[in-house]
């Protein structure tokens, strides 16, 4: 669990110190993106960032809330459930959206799809105890 969280510092690290211009890319038919979530914490109403993977299902961008494969919701999941509303920094600009889980088919061609992109999140999912949500992020 340090690696991964290690690891996360050191990415939004990068972002800040490259002031933006490193850290962010899109994702291609091979590889997930990587893209910058900012939500409204539910507890303290202050803005909260996170660099997260996604990958693009037509206007839509698709993130799963892993927690790092460890137990329980990450709080940027937490914080949009209390509040869906959120904007993302991508690499071609800021788009305003809205958050809600994929469910029943949705859900499971959205999980597929992450197979396609080479993540085995099906051997990493094993790893907790209960479903990882599939965040579908929509344009507002």
């Amino acid at each position: 669990r340090w690696v991964v969280r290690t690891a996360w510092a050191i990415h939004r690290a990068i972002y800040r110190v490259a002031g933006g211009r490193r850290g962010l890319w899109r994702p291609t038919p091979q590889k997930y993106g990587a893209m910058l979530v900012t939500t409204v914490g539910r507890k303290s109403g202050n803005e909260r960032s996170v660099i997260l993977g996604y990958f693009e299902d037509g206007p839509n961008l698709v993130t799963l809330a892993m927690n790092g494969w460890a137990e329980g919701d990450p709080a940027w999941w937490l914080n949009l459930k209390a509040n869906p509303h959120a904007t993302v920094v991508l690499t071609e600009g800021v788009r305003d959206v809205n958050a809600t889980e994929a469910t029943g088919s949705e859900r499971t061609r959205l999980w597929a799809r992450w197979h396609e992109l080479g993540s085995d999140v099906d051997e990493y999912s094993k790893q907790r105890t209960t479903e990882t949500p599939v965040v579908v992020l929509d344009p507002r």
